[in-house]
């Protein structure tokens, strides 16, 4: 692919806009760009570089991103695409969007309130159901239906629920 020097503005928000369409496979109603984990694009040249971070450094679901990023780019006519694993500084929660954290809420899982603290890391926190609403819930295992949430369960509608784990 060769790129104009004015059309390198144009190739970044094209790749990035292709990246966005792709979701995370655990948790298919999010776009790895409102999850967070979409970092950057980079175009140098000819040479096409996107950026991602898992949301722990042991996920196993950062093999089927980099898959399913490689055929969005080339279905879309934008191959070579490098996908670059990227590790420091580490993912946060922090990054997820606005609309990722209702789409996570909507999808029954509880997200991680903006700017989480060291109190959320030790279980201190207040996490209200997304289902009903109620803040009277406890947590029932420190791991969930993924190594990044947690398992909660609520005292009103007795439900169990996943917690995104602020980090």
């Amino acid at each position: 692919m060769t790129t104009a020097p004015g059309d390198l503005t144009a190739l970044c928000a094209e790749v990035r806009r292709v990246a966005s369409t792709v979701v995370d496979p655990e948790i298919p109603v999010i776009s790895i760009a409102d999850l967070g984990i979409l970092r950057e694009v980079v175009v140098a040249g000819d040479h096409v570089e996107v950026r991602i971070t898992p949301t722990y450094s042991g996920c196993p679901a950062m093999n089927m991103i980099k898959s399913e990023l490689e055929q969005a780019f080339a279905t879309a006519g934008l191959a070579p695409v490098q996908v670059r694993l990227v590790l420091s500084p580490a993912w946060t929660t922090d990054w997820i969007t606005e609309t990722g954290r209702r789409q996570l809420h909507d999808y029954g899982i509880a997200p991680p309130a903006p700017g989480g603290d060291r109190t959320a890391l030790f279980g201190t926190t207040t996490v209200p159901c997304p289902r009903c609403g109620s803040t009277d819930t406890t947590q029932l295992a420190a791991f969930g239906s993924t190594a990044c949430k947690a398992l909660w369960r609520c005292a009103t509608c007795r439900e169990p629920f996943d917690y995104f784990k602020c980090h």
